[in-house]
């Protein structure tokens, strides 16, 4: 029997929609807490109860929801934020498609309590499966909060793909990190099984409000940076090379408000700190980015976290030049310092971390208060001096003008930036990269000893790390000025290619002139090389061609980014090793050599050239001092 053809029912449909809006738990979080931002919200407060699945509460003081709209705010495609099609080429809200609280409520028990400033008295609204069941007055604070339970009660096929509870927080938390990061002036509470597990004070102070998320050590680390010009805006910070992570989870793109995921821009961020930091380590990045909206194409993904952008070379030329005069700008010498005490320790545990998310208590705390003493520790970090800053507006009362204590880190963390970019301001250039130094002596062969003139710090060079600076730069230099000798072969070596390698070499015939190889084709899919760069020494002239046709494959497609790896290599070969002796003469030759270098604190590969430890900090370690 053939099979008809069929319209599907309002109740399945809607279930298949909200497959691609309500993934999982964090999807929703995701949909309420930027239709709270859209709403013109200054305080948002997110609750949630075993990962998302029994029990999400997302509460704003925003516009709210006029009584006459509540019916088609649950209908799909019913929206405030665009009327055509062409608005969507200046959208600048969160959300627009208008399929959020239609598909949510879709698949789950919901509740929404709302009151516009022109009402004197809000509603209550029950909605099952996507229809309203129950609405009725009631007396509420200004804004929306919607209460989702038992999210895919209704389609248990999807319900038993979630997660753990401890996963699925997991996923909530990232939204919600990533949200509070997006807006600095809204305060953002998040409170995870009765535990607060951040509070930003929504000042639209950008330090303040990454150390409540991120803590006084992540803090510490960053430079700040700015760019503005042909109508687009960049601020920011970026990480100390020498505070880098695994991944790339902790790099963050703001688009108009918008956190996005962009590959092109990461690529720009880690090309600036080229030969800064060790292979597979990735720098932290925060960057707000303001472009014209009709320049900027979100309605790619459901998920809206890509983007396309009309200017997107010139967008990612200027990240890259804007950071690389940061990292040029400072001093990048890493500072050695010796473990805290036990007190210290203790102190930061109170600070809320991003990285510590896990559910390690039961106790039903005081939310108001709790978080003020774990987060700020006014007392004990301020040594009984407070700083006061306007109270966070909360959604019980949010015009209530009070103060609270902010912690003296938060003071120390802003200087700490400023010190961090004392010379980023500058218009010169620097031209005294190392420290004034004293050679006094050498350690295993492989330290060179040095003493500030200026009395109060210590210095170690690993001189093999430099002299691999030194020669690195001094090979780029000959490649960059293309001042190539080729070295012809006294039997020209033929080599046999698939038909793919041989097409990827045509196309990419000019690139391998440039480089210094002599190339000719040889009958079918088959070259014979005749000649080849002496920058790379004698290689092995096969192995060499194939590794740089390899890396086309990769997209790699400018000369500087495919010989980048063999310089380094070469440098590494021919660089004094630990060990080697070296006579004063050659010491001072090597530090003289290495100031002229365009980044002396690490080696090409990224390791450090020269560590500093600070008088205070050795005092500190023979209990000169406490």
């Amino acid at each position: 029997m053939a099979n008809n053809i069929r319209l599907l029912d309002d109740n399945t449909i809607n279930k298949i929609a909200a497959g691609e809006v309500v993934e999982r738990p964090a999807s929703i979080v995701k949909e309420l807490v930027e239709n709270s931002i859209d709403a013109k919200s200054d305080s948002i407060i997110i609750e949630i109860k075993n990962g998302g699945k029994k029990y999400i509460r997302v509460s704003d003081n925003g516009i709210g929801i006029d009584k006459e709209d509540i019916d088609l705010a649950f209908l799909r495609h019913s929206t405030s934020k665009i009327n055509k099609a062409e608005d969507l080429s200046r959208v600048i809200s969160l959300g627009f498609r208008g399929e959020a609280l239609a598909s949510i409520s879709a698949v789950s028990q919901m509740e929404l309590i709302t009151k516009t400033d022109d009402n004197d008295i809000g509603n209550q609204v029950e909605v099952m499966e996507g229809k309203i069941r129950d609405m009725k007055n009631v007396g509420c604070p200004k804004g929306t909060t919607i209460i989702v339970k038992n999210i895919f009660f209704n389609t248990p096929v999807r319900k038993k793909f979630l997660k753990s509870d401890n996963a699925e927080s997991s996923h909530i938390s990232d939204i919600v990190y990533k949200l509070s990061l997006s807006y600095p002036n809204i305060s953002f509470k998040y409170i995870r099984d009765n535990k607060v597990i951040i509070k930003t004070p929504g000042k639209d102070n950008l330090l303040s409000n990454i150390y409540s998320i991120f803590g006084k050590d992540f803090t510490d680390s960053l430079f700040k940076t700015n760019y503005s010009g042909d109508d687009i805006k960049i601020r920011g910070f970026v990480s100390k090379p020498s505070f880098t992570r695994g991944n790339r989870k902790h790099q963050y793109f703001f688009i108009n408000g918008r956190y996005i995921e962009d590959k092109k821009i990461s690529k720009a961020i880690e090309e600036a700190y080229s030969t800064l930091i060790p292979a597979n380590r990735f720098p932290i990045a925060i960057l707000y980015i303001n472009l014209p909206p009709n320049e900027v194409d979100v309605n790619i993904h459901p998920n809206k976290i890509e983007a396309r952008f009309e200017r997107e070379d010139t967008l990612r030329k200027i990240i890259y030049k804007m950071i690389k005069d940061v990292l040029k700008n400072n001093n990048l010498i890493q500072e050695a310092k010796l473990n805290k005490k036990s007190k210290d320790r203790n102190e930061q545990k109170n600070i809320i971390n991003i990285l510590n998310t896990k559910e390690n208590s039961k106790e039903k705390e005081n939310i108001d208060n709790k978080i003020i003493k774990n987060s700020y520790k006014t007392e004990e970090l301020n040594n009984k001096t407070k700083v006061t800053l306007n109270k966070i507006p909360t959604r019980e009362n949010d015009k209530e003008d009070t103060t609270e204590t902010l912690s003296k880190d938060i003071i120390k963390a802003e200087n700490k930036i400023k010190e961090n970019n004392t010379n980023y301001e500058r218009e010169e250039s620097i031209t005294k990269k190392l420290p004034n130094i004293k050679i006094i002596g050498k350690l295993f062969s492989t330290y060179l000893l040095a003493e500030g003139l200026d009395n109060e710090a210590f210095y170690m060079i690993d001189q093999h790390a430099a002299h691999e600076r030194i020669m690195y730069e001094k090979l780029k230099k000959q490649y960059k000025n293309e001042n190539i000798t080729i070295q012809r072969l006294l039997s020209p070596e033929v080599i046999n290619l698939t038909h793919g390698e041989f097409e990827l070499y045509k196309n990419n015939f000019q690139l391998f002139k440039n480089m210094g190889f002599e190339i000719e084709e040889f009958g079918v899919n088959s070259i014979i090389l005749r000649g080849v760069p002496m920058i790379f020494g004698k290689p092995n002239t096969r192995g060499l061609f194939l590794d740089i046709l390899d890396k086309l494959h990769e997209n790699i497609k400018s000369n500087y980014e495919v010989r980048l790896e063999k310089i380094m290599k070469i440098s590494c070969t021919k660089a004094i090793k630990a060990g080697d002796r070296m006579e004063t003469i050659e010491i001072n030759q090597l530090l003289e050599d290495l100031e002229k270098t365009e980044k002396p604190y690490t080696c090409p590969h990224g390791r450090p050239v020269i560590i500093k430890m600070t008088k205070y900090e050795l005092e500190k370690k023979f209990k000169r001092i406490q």
